[in-house]
């Protein structure tokens, strides 16, 4: 039996920065959040593949969300937010470079804006927060999967 929107538990997010904006995702597509480490760059990649890392064996490919979402701002680029293979259908692991990692919380389905964004690819809402916006995104925008990790040997990988 489907729950109305009124009856819908709340959903927890991870809150995290791109530039001077606050976004958030499903934590139930996260699978962890690693410190950012080097990459190797990958020729001739879509402009938002900022390159891969080996994680814990795994080639994982790190993708820039700020040239999904055309976020122009600078930040500090801390934290890579892995997402759970099982959850994402993208042909390998990947990661987002985001510039920090703020709180999990939980969010109401009543707290969700959908109407301001209902065309745009990528934002699922705005979570309206006590004096300030938070953007409720997917991770499932188009292209993020134009590279398939499992595929990708790095230059500097041994053979």
């Amino acid at each position: 039996m489907a729950a109305t929107e009124t009856e819908a538990e709340p959903t927890k997010v991870l809150e995290f920065g791109l530039g001077d904006g606050t976004y958030c995702l499903d934590i139930g597509v996260i699978d962890e959040i690693v410190d950012a480490g080097e990459l190797t760059r990958i020729p001739n990649s879509p402009d938002h593949v900022e390159g891969v890392m080996d994680l814990r064996g795994r080639t994982t490919t790190i993708v820039d969300p700020k040239t999904l979402f055309d976020i122009a701002a600078e930040g500090p680029r801390e934290r890579i937010v892995v997402f759970d293979d099982a959850e994402i259908d993208e042909g390998g692991t990947v990661g987002w470079m985001v510039d920090e990692v703020f709180q999990v919380r939980d969010v109401a389905p009543e707290d969700v804006d959908r109407g301001t964004t209902v065309d745009d690819e990528g934002i699922r809402g705005i979570v309206k927060s006590d004096d300030r916006f938070v953007v409720w995104v997917s991770p499932d925008v188009e292209d993020v999967g134009d590279i398939d990790a499992a595929d990708v040997v790095p230059e500097d990988a041994e053979a």
